[in-house]
């Protein structure tokens, strides 16, 4: 991830974000989050988020279903229609 990408939430799904290297970010509508290398954040369903960096690259592990929308219910160009599964 680098970068900002848009406010949105997953009616159905909850996100777990386990963050591999770099500082990611997550605003909360009362709150931002800084989550560091080694910790896990977890966005619950219907909660509006918006995950950014401070400019350098982060390396996330995303651990959700394979049919959460990235983006939500948003298509921007950032959304990404075919996601990398491991």
């Amino acid at each position: 991830m680098n970068g900002e990408l848009v406010w949105h939430s997953h009616e159905e799904e909850d996100e777990m974000f386990v963050v591999v290297s770099g500082t990611l970010m997550m605003d909360f509508i009362d709150k931002t989050v800084t989550t560091k290398p080694g910790e896990i954040l977890i966005v619950p369903k219907g909660v509006q988020h918006r995950p950014w960096t401070n400019g350098e690259e982060v390396k996330v592990m995303l651990i959700e279903p394979k049919t959460t929308q990235h983006t939500g219910t948003n298509k921007v160009a950032q959304t990404v229609e075919n996601l990398e599964w491991i």
